[in-house]
């Protein structure tokens, strides 16, 4: 018969409902964003009804491989440019200059003649802070009327405005031409999401955007600060890991929104001009190891965990390669965007594993992983020039990320329940070894261990007002009841000796057993008449001994012999009381035995 599929985890098929309903959502999301995109018209008309106009359907290209037309040049061969082929302002990773053109036209209001000196103020701008370069020309009627240079390769303070965009306002005569030329060079990919505004809509949409990419970039802080507490608390790799992660991250999206050159950095040089594969291959070496420990997948999953750690160790090597210089811009991209798909492949493959090993962990990071693929692939997509580039393609990385990162925050709770109960257990399994180690196997007394710390602990508050007493036993006729019976006669009497003795003092005494038949008992807290105190005592323990014990269905009468001694009369030290407890019974032995007595020279009592 065929073996029964083993059944889920009860919080499986929730989220497993949630993972396909988000997967479905994220593929109609990405299809529409593919299909989308309006018409090409040959020129832009700017409608002062409405606050911005995408310039993308007016845009045509005409390539630079060389690197050499002027402005001039470029106006003379307009008949060469063409519509170009590419997804929504998207051309992709092109190493050439590109020239755009864009024409323009605003038309006359009501009433108006054209060129009537009635100019219309717009915005223009650049939504991908990562441009290096762009050299914008307006020729307006034929005539060269501005040349400004945008980009990220230049400082902050030189930009034509100080916005994290590659903005610039344009004075746009209504009625007449206006073609702007954009000379395209960069380092990393062309993501030219352009647009025509008016200075109130442009201004409302970055206060907007800056809220938003305030709130995130809080986020990943708090989320860091909080990660790394724990780390420095815990000393627990996982996470610092994910503090790891949260500053690759959000050092990316930084960088990628405009935010790093407009708040933190003048210009980006050096290692700062690769910051952003250098962010991303971080974020792959951290998430790569994030996984391993957290999955333990050198204990479940031996070929997922070498996929991993390859994955970590080629991250690593590039991102190494990078800062040394020998992999640029361009390159360390293309090795991010070629080993993340990877990375997303093992890591989900590691979630679902562990997930159906019953772990809630596994479940919480295959949504966290999948969100993050989402907008991972979205990314790629846009660096290798297969979506168009809009609002969804531009921020549903960040979306994807801000899902993983939450939901990876309830794997770190997990992970802080399970070390919290392996603490525990382990200080349980301590305590239970301490207390074996300190106890009587037999009996369940404490040993000569135990009696060590609670004599110790006992003689720390004895004085002349409030003594104690150390008792030593001795049984009399043990022997005689082990040879007839057997040794496993004589433990169980062993084992009554103790109760009754126990039921003879108070809960706070002490009753020992150090080996074979010899018990100890400590006293404390007698005040007043103390040595007439301790006989009572021992007169009662005598006394309890006139019955015999039932073993094995046969009676059998043993006594005692008990010397004791006293602190703080007799000495503060446990082994001397012990000493003179051990010589009074000795005594009391060679005296007759059932009996008490106080040291050499103390009197015994007969028992009867």
């Amino acid at each position: 018969m065929p073996t029964p599929p083993r059944p889920l985890p009860a919080a499986q098929p929730v989220v497993l409902r949630w993972h396909g309903r988000w997967l479905w959502l994220c593929m109609l999301l990405w299809v529409a964003a593919l299909l989308a995109g309006p018409a090409r018209a040959g020129e832009l008309v700017l409608d002062p009804q409405r606050s911005a106009h995408p310039a993308w359907p007016a845009v045509t290209l005409l390539s630079d491989p060389n690197q050499t037309l002027s402005l001039t040049d470029v106006r003379r061969r307009a008949a060469e440019f063409t519509v170009p082929n590419t997804p929504e302002a998207n051309l992709g990773s092109r190493r050439d200059v590109v020239w755009l053109r864009v024409p323009v036209r605003v038309p006359v209001p009501a009433g108006g003649a054209a060129g009537s000196g009635s100019e219309g103020q717009w915005v223009f701008d650049i939504d991908y802070p990562p441009m290096n370069r762009v050299d914008l020309y307006l020729v307006t009627d034929g005539r060269l009327a501005l040349q400004r240079r945008l980009g990220a390769s230049q400082p902050f303070s030189k930009r034509p405005m100080a916005t994290r965009t590659h903005a610039l306002e344009l004075a746009l005569a209504p009625g007449v031409l206006h073609e702007v030329y954009l000379r395209v060079q960069t380092e990393s990919v062309m993501v030219l999401p352009m647009h025509f505004s008016t200075a109130e809509h442009f201004r409302t949409r970055e206060a907007r955007m800056q809220a938003l990419q305030g709130l995130t970039a809080g986020v990943a802080l708090a989320l860091l600060v909080y990660s790394l507490g724990h780390w420095l608390s815990l000393r627990n790799s996982l996470f610092g890991l994910y503090a790891l992660m949260m500053l690759a991250s959000g050092t990316f999206f930084l960088h990628l929104y405009g935010l790093m050159q407009q708040h933190l950095v003048e210009e980006l040089v050096g290692v700062v001009a690769r910051i952003s594969p250098l962010s991303v291959l971080l974020a792959m070496v951290a998430g790569s190891l994030f996984v391993v420990q957290a999955l333990e997948t050198g204990r479940h999953s031996p070929r997922l965990h070498r996929g991993l750690l390859a994955m970590a160790w080629l991250s690593a090597g590039g991102m190494a390669l990078c800062l040394v210089g020998l992999l640029d811009y361009r390159s360390a991209q293309t090795e991010a965007v070629v080993l993340g798909p990877l990375l997303m492949a093992l890591a989900v493959a590691a979630a679902w594993a562990a997930g159906r090993r019953g772990e809630r962990a596994g479940w919480y990071m295959l949504v966290g992983w999948t969100s993050y693929a989402v907008g991972a692939l979205a990314i790629a997509g846009l660096m290798r020039g297969l979506l168009p580039a809009n609002g969804w393609t531009l921020h549903l990385f960040q979306a994807g990320w801000l899902i993983e990162v939450l939901v990876w925050l309830r794997v770190l709770g997990l992970h802080i329940e399970a070390v919290r109960s392996a603490a525990e257990r382990t200080e349980v399994e301590r305590r239970i070894l301490a207390r074996m180690a300190a106890t009587d196997a037999l009996t369940g007394l404490p040993n000569r261990r135990g009696l060590d710390t609670a004599l110790a602990a006992a003689l720390a508050t004895a004085r002349s007002d409030h003594a104690l007493a150390v008792y030593l036993l001795d049984l009399d006729g043990f022997k005689q009841v082990n040879d007839r019976l057997g040794h496993e006669a004589g433990d169980t009497l062993l084992v009554q000796v103790g109760h009754r003795l126990a039921g003879q003092l108070r809960p706070s005494d002490v009753v020992a057993r150090l080996g074979g038949d010899e018990f100890v008992i400590v006293a404390s807290g007698l005040s007043g008449d103390a040595e007439a105190l301790a006989r009572g005592i021992g007169r009662k323990l005598l006394d309890a001994f006139r019955e015999p014990f039932d073993v094995a269905g046969q009676r059998c009468a043993v006594g005692l012999t008990i010397g004791f001694a006293m602190a703080p009369h007799d000495g503060l030290a446990g082994a001397d009381l012990l000493k003179r407890a051990d010589a009074a019974m000795y005594s009391g032995k060679q005296g007759g035995r059932h009996c008490l007595r106080r040291g050499e020279a103390s009197a015994g009592l007969a028992g009867a």
